[in-house]
């Protein structure tokens, strides 16, 4: 009887001895994080992207004087920070010229800034199918689709991206 109820009394210490051994095990490492880019860095980088463009091609459409008022007006939105009226006066640009691809462009920056990533990238999408396809604003177009591409976790969406921009860039001839 005695070893009986040693054995039964272990069988209980073991499953203690088990249980706490359990809880001090190291916690597994949490799945990494992806490193958060603001807002404010994507769009520095899509500006730089046209800024550094310096290609032989910078296509600049006429622009409707109505037009240019709603763009300035945005333009203005944004310097004090009042992102949805910039992006209602790009809207209402984009009404009287639909298919104006620096328009588009514009739109797509303010998109990023209310945190519209999706309405972003078919903007600069759409912006760039209507655009030149070199230059400036091509840089922009691509780079802009990186930094959402790479905002959304798709490494392979956004490399891809990434080079389409060195795409935009056309030499100029020499001149001897």
């Amino acid at each position: 009887m005695f070893r009986r109820a040693l054995r039964l009394s272990a069988a209980p210490a073991s499953l203690v001895v088990l249980l706490l051994a359990a809880c001090s095990q190291p916690v597994a490492p949490s799945q990494a994080t992806r490193p958060t880019v603001s807002d404010e860095q994507m769009l520095s980088s899509i500006r730089a992207a046209g800024e550094k463009e310096k290609s032989v091609i910078d296509v600049n459409p006429l622009r409707d004087p109505g037009v240019a008022a709603l763009q300035d007006a945005a333009e203005g939105d944004l310097r004090v920070g009042k992102y949805s009226d910039a992006a209602t006066k790009l809207d209402q640009a984009l009404k009287i010229s639909p298919n104006s691809p620096d328009l588009l462009q514009d739109r797509a920056e303010v998109a990023i800034r209310l945190k519209d990533y999706a309405n972003a990238e078919q903007l600069a999408h759409r912006s760039w199918d209507l655009g030149p396809k070199l230059g400036p604003l091509c840089a922009r177009n691509w780079q802009t689709i990186a930094e959402l591409r790479r905002h959304a976790g798709d490494d392979a969406g956004a490399a891809n991206a990434s080079k389409s921009v060195a795409q935009c860039h056309v030499e100029g001839m020499q001149r001897y």
